[in-house]
Formats: structure tokens, C-alpha cells, sequence
């Protein structure tokens, strides 16, 4: 059971520290529009993601759809419903999060989530029923005073990280609900429908096609390395976990963005700031010490 939970801990883990990456390539093609990126990380995406299904994965995908043919009417309906929601949410949070990036600030992407989690968790207890001990009230407590310690600025970046928060948050709780299906087929899916939500926008915007080999180079790893690949990891990661407990670790990504502004990008930090990173990294400590505690005994 503890090498089970371990799996998924992992899994909810890994994306978080990706994702607090994403900054470096995505400031790297600041010079191109957000949704210029967007458009072709989108596109690349689906041909990687189906590709992969194609040759690879024919037995899983015909489950699937045996498994969505032999549904009710009613639950056909719900799960379209819900997939077309989920696809909408994770479109409208990479659109934020890439102009929050390049165009607002990277505090207010790193705020956003920060937020994030308190609102997963929140929706969690009063959608989903996951119950909230003593123990994970004190860790998201000492999360909300880290966040009102960060929460200085312009209201125009709160407001933007709350958007970006919103959208994610909301994405989680929606995946959470949606079970016995294949993630990586979901998750072709669900690329598909961001496609053809962006497709209109795509075709009547006048921009040329970008030739630059250093542009294409950072959409294949965008695609590959901080949208497949992380979003696969989030999916597998909720069959074994609470969104609740998923949602804490989006604290993760706030902390290696910190990193990744201060150590690479040589953004400057004040001893405030510093602690209320350290808080931040106390609340997943606390929030998580039960599931901590099942690892470091089963390696023991």
C-alpha cells in the first residue's frame, strides 16, 4: 500500500517542479504573441500525443470507446460534458499563465499558485466531500498567512493570478470526477477540443508562420516536456490521491519558480518574500506528513 501511495505522491510531485521551470523557454520566445504560442504548443501536442496512441496504445483507445459505448444516455452526456469543461479550463489556464509570464509579471504567475491550492482544496471538501483533518486545516492556515504575506503589488497581477488560480483549481476538481478512462487517451482528447477552441482565433488572426528553428525548438520541448508529460502525471497522480492533497503540492511550483527567478534570472528578494517561501514549504510538509511519514517507514 505505502509503494502504491508512493507512485502517485511522485506523480502529483513531478509536475509542479516541472511546471516551476516553464518560465525559462517560455521567456526565451518572449518575443512572440502569448497566443501565437499557445496556438502551436496546442497543435504540436495533439500530433505528439496522438502519434504516440496510434502506434502505440490501439488496445487502450478501443477500450475506451467500448467503455463509452456501453454507458447510459445520461452518464454519455455528463462525461461529454465534463471532458469538454476540462479541456476548456486547462486551455483558458495556459493562455493565463503564458501572458501573465511574458506580459504581467512572473510574481503574479508564481501567485497564482499560491492561490491555487486553497481554492483546490476548498472545492475538494465542498464538491468531491474529501474530508479536511485538524492537521491539513493548520497546513492550508499557514499557507493563507504566507500568501497574504506575498500578497503586495498591483491589483492588476492579483487579479491575473486569480484568473490563472481559478481556471487550474477548477481543472483538477473536473479530472477528479471523471474516472475510468484512460489518461493518456483523455488527455488526446482533450487536446483536440483546446485545439478546435483555438482553431477560430488561429485562422482569423494575420500572423505569419514562424520560421525560426529557435522558436519550433522550444515549442517541441514546451509540448513535450511541460504539457504532456506533466498533465499525464497530474491525471495518473488523481486516481491514487485527493485533490485536496494534489492541490497542496501546487505549492511546489510557486517554490521552484521562486528558485528559478532568484538563482537564473536573478530577480531580487527581500527577507519577507524569503519567509513566506519557507512557510510555503512548511504548509506541503505538514499538509502531507502522514503520507511523508508512510514513505520514510516502508523505506525503513
Amino acid at each position: 500500500m505505502a509503494t502504491a501511495k508512493t507512485k502517485y505522491f511522485i506523480a502529483g510531485i513531478l509536475p509542479y517542479i516541472i511546471w516551476g521551470t516553464m518560465s525559462i523557454p517560455l521567456r526565451n520566445i518572449k518575443g512572440f504573441p502569448p497566443q501565437e504560442i499557445l496556438y502551436y504548443r496546442i497543435f504540436v501536442s495533439i500530433l505528439m500525443v496522438w502519434t504516440i496512441i496510434l502506434l502505440f496504445r490501439r488496445d487502450a483507445l478501443k477500450n475506451d470507446v467500448n467503455f463509452f459505448k456501453n454507458l447510459t444516455s445520461s452518464s454519455k452526456t455528463k462525461f461529454l460534458l465534463l471532458t469538454v469543461l476540462s479541456a476548456f479550463l486547462i486551455t483558458g489556464n495556459w493562455f493565463t499563465y503564458i501572458y501573465a509570464v511574458n506580459s504581467v509579471s512572473l510574481k503574479a504567475a508564481a501567485f497564482a499558485y499560491m492561490v491555487c491550492p486553497l481554492i483546490t482544496a476548498l472545492c475538494g471538501f465542498v464538491i468531491l466531500k474529501e474530508q479536511l483533518t485538524s492537521t491539513k486545516v493548520i497546513a492550508l492556515v499557514i499557507a493563507f498567512v504566507s500568501i497574504a504575506l506575498l500578497a503586495t503589488g498591483s491589483l492588476r497581477e492579483v487579479l491575473w493570478a486569480v484568473l490563472i488560480a481559478s481556471f487550474y483549481a477548477v481543472y483538477v476538481i473536473v479530472l477528479k470526477v471523471i474516472k475510468d478512462i484512460d489518461k493518456l487517451n483523455f488527455l488526446g482528447v482533450q487536446l483536440i477540443l483546446s485545439g478546435l477552441m483555438m482553431l477560430p482565433m488561429y485562422l482569423f488572426t494575420e500572423n505569419t508562420f514562424p520560421a525560426d528553428a529557435f522558436f519550433w525548438s522550444h515549442i517541441f520541448l514546451i509540448a513535450a516536456v511541460f504539457t504532456i508529460i506533466p498533465l499525464f502525471l497530474n491525471a495518473y497522480a488523481l486516481l491514487g490521491m485527493p485533490s485536496s492533497a494534489l492541490g497542496i503540492l501546487i505549492y511546489l511550483n510557486p517554490i521552484v519558480a521562486f528558485a528559478v527567478a532568484f538563482f537564473y534570472f536573478k530577480e531580487p528578494i527581500d527577507v519577507h518574500q524569503l519567509f513566506a517561501y519557507l512557510l510555503l514549504l512548511l504548509s506541503i510538509v505538514i499538509f502531507n506528513a502522514q503520507l511523508l511519514k508512510s514513505i520514510v517507514y516502508k523505506k525503513a
